[in-house]
């Protein structure tokens, strides 16, 4: 499977070696059981799946 690099990347951490490689970074997220910074925004640093479905409960 090939993965491109992406030209804009949401992510702060440019020294992350996955940065702007979405598919090897979301990868690796999935195997932490945690959501890359792309797809959860609004972590307050916290990108546990715990407190995306705790944010996620409180706008419902």
């Amino acid at each position: 499977m090939s993965c491109a690099s992406v030209k804009q990347c949401a992510c702060p951490k440019t020294t992350c070696p996955n940065h702007k490689k979405c598919c090897v970074c979301v990868k690796k997220h999935r195997e932490t059981d945690s959501l890359p910074f792309c797809l959860f925004l609004d972590n307050e640093g916290d990108k546990s799946m715990e407190n995306y479905n705790r944010k996620r409960e409180a706008l419902q």
